[in-house]
């Protein structure tokens, strides 16, 4: 999508070899206009896949995750960070890795959102290990859930997590896709 990558090399900032940070615009201060394009192309991507539920992990997905939910008329839900008081005792879990906070936590839904009556679109802000997308499987297939696709708004394609999904059989968009970090420069796949 040139509009993301268009934004990302106007305002993304490189932190090391393998971190972008666009927190100005996608995942701390949101420009909701960008994400309701972005949305609105996730909904286009997947269209056809008979997605009846969005799920995203708390905090960074959230927001792309409604308004995909949205244009596509189904119901968004996000996987928790930990157990609160009004969740209950019945729900599915899974064990996540993050990648940026380099720590593990268990996630969480409650399992009135999610069964084998679903279809499900994960979304999330950023794809690098997988292992979030990983996490979102793990509740999928505790639930008996379909997983009908993985939207990401942007996939660090020298990573491992996009080439994993897809072995594994998944139908993963990336409305960006960053080929290589070198010296500051972002190169996107297509270049």
């Amino acid at each position: 999508m040139k509009l993301l990558e268009d934004r990302i090399r106007k305002e993304g900032k490189v932190i090391g070899t393998d971190i972008v940070k666009v927190d100005s615009f996608l995942n701390h201060q949101m420009d909701p206009e960008l994400l309701d394009q972005m949305a609105e192309e996730f909904a286009r991507l997947f269209k056809d896949a008979g997605i009846t539920r969005v799920l995203t992990i708390e905090a960074s997905g959230i927001a792309i995750a409604v308004l995909t939910a949205l244009h596509l008329h189904v119901p968004a839900v996000f996987a928790k960070k930990s157990v609160s008081s009004n969740i209950g005792d019945d729900y599915y879990t899974a064990r996540v890795h993050s990648f940026t906070h380099h720590t593990d936590h268990d996630v969480i839904l409650s399992k009135n959102y999610l069964s084998k009556e679903d279809t499900v679109l994960l979304i999330d802000d950023f794809l690098a290990t997988g292992e979030a997308i990983d996490g979102l499987t793990a509740l999928c297939k505790e639930a008996g859930a379909k997983v009908g696709g993985v939207g990401i708004c942007v996939e660090k394609a020298f990573q491992e997590g996009g080439r994993q999904l897809r072995e594994k059989g998944y139908h993963v968009e990336s409305l960006a896709s960053i080929a290589s970090i070198q010296d500051g420069v972002i190169r996107f796949t297509e270049e």
